[in-house]
């Protein structure tokens, strides 16, 4: 038996297509869940070099565990327009469009991309498998769903030397490629699809293609992104960049409002700072009734970017004769937050960032202590006592790089 196939019956995990390859480069052996795949945390023992390659050079991401679903028909707009918050109808071929959907309370079911890829074909991405939803508010039309995830594998391609990579394997130039459209073309002669799309506010790319293809392009891009500092990367060095990035994460800054068990979990977008992606001038799409009286009396919470002050986290240390603590990698935990002894949030994820050198963190706050440049108090256990240390709110991104959305003249 292979060394894929006993892990396999092992573990009762679906492989990636990549497998093969990131198996052998995992280093440190690690791994995490990811939609009932194995996903690589980090393939050396610690993270750090893959980080700074997002930041610096080049990490090539196997994102596979993406759900992936085709829509294609005559009815395929109208549906997906109905179905998301975005205007859809404006959505060009080869565009793509980050989007939430609600459910009929405007609550946040989930979030992904829109691809359109032909008139009548779009292809949308999630976190969580969406097909029963997308099946059920597609009862009457005219249109083919199909779920894409298991055919069709993907890369993610980040960092400052990834359209240089790309063009040296790409049968098209990338340099045109704008922020959030895509393109096909060719490697070698295997056909793909690159979007300019990722998760971590960087300029990158995202690389869609047959599973029967996938060992290739990826011996392929690791060869020709050698001399760019190619780096294969796993979810610890994403997580830390994703927050830099001020990007939410299903499960851990907010839950699906299909699994949250009081209602008190559930979010609207305008909670998640998603409030831009709600087109409310659309003639209608499930949850606006109840968005459009969000909007009227404005939401109770908002999401927003803090930025745990420096000296006073240094002071808490250095009292018990300590070095300060920060954490190595990013953190996915509930911590509260205070202003004058009243908790009026909650950060949800934070890491420190090597690359601002800043301890930052996402957070929900109540409303009225959101504003920018508002001191609260973020939780800290130091020797094992709770203690409270000054955090600002702060706009995100944290980390906003030029790069990300510009073209080569």
């Amino acid at each position: 038996m292979s060394y894929r196939n006993q892990f396999n019956a092992e573990t009762q995990l679906k492989l990636s297509p990549f497998f093969d390859r990131t198996s052998q480069l995992n280093e440190s052996q690690e791994w995490r869940r990811w939609s009932g795949y194995l996903s690589a945390t980090n393939y050396e023992l610690t993270h750090e070099n893959e980080y700074f390659a997002i930041r610096t050079k080049a990490a090539l991401l196997d994102i596979t565990p993406l759900y992936k679903y085709l829509i294609q028909g005559p009815d395929a707009q109208r549906f997906l327009d109905r179905l998301v918050t975005r205007n859809i109808n404006i959505c060009k071929v080869g565009q793509v469009m980050y989007t939430p959907w609600c459910d009929e309370d405007g609550k946040v079911i989930d979030d992904g991309t829109v691809q359109r890829i032909s008139e009548r074909k779009f292809r949308i991405t999630s976190a969580e498998p969406n097909l029963e939803w997308l099946e059920y508010n597609a009862l009457g039309m005219d249109l083919i769903i199909s779920d894409d995830s298991v055919t069709t594998a993907a890369l993610a391609l980040q960092g400052p030397n990834s359209r240089k990579i790309l063009n040296a394997v790409s049968s098209d130039s990338l340099n045109s490629l704008k922020f959030f459209w895509m393109m096909d073309t060719m490697f070698n002669d295997i056909p793909v699809s690159i979007s300019r799309t990722g998760y971590t506010g960087d300029l990158g790319y995202e690389i869609w293609m047959d599973t029967n293809d996938a060992l290739f392009i990826w011996d392929l891009l690791l060869e020709k992104g050698e001399p760019y500092g190619i780096t294969p990367t796993g979810l610890q060095a994403l997580d830390i960049a994703r927050i830099e990035a001020g990007l939410i994460l299903l499960d851990v800054d907010y839950i699906s409002s299909r699994h949250a068990i009081v209602e008190s979990r559930k979010s609207s977008p305008y909670e998640l700072g998603l409030g831009w992606a709600v087109k409310m001038k659309k003639k209608d799409f499930i949850g606006k009734q109840a968005l459009g009286r969000e909007v009227t009396r404005g939401p109770e919470w908002e999401f927003v970017g803090i930025e745990i002050e420096w000296s006073e986290l240094e002071n808490h240390y250095r009292n018990v004769g300590l070095a300060p603590g920060l954490p190595s990698t990013a953190w996915r935990t509930s911590t509260p937050i205070y202003k004058n002894s009243e908790q009026v949030g909650y950060a949800t994820s934070g890491a420190w960032s090597p690359i601002l050198k800043r301890y930052i963190a996402l957070a929900h706050v109540k409303s009225h202590y959101s504003k920018i440049g508002t001191v609260l108090d973020f939780e800290l256990k130091v020797e094992h006592f709770r203690k409270l240390t000054s955090a600002e709110v702060v706009n995100t991104p944290f980390f906003d790089p030029e790069r990300k959305r510009s073209c080569p003249e």
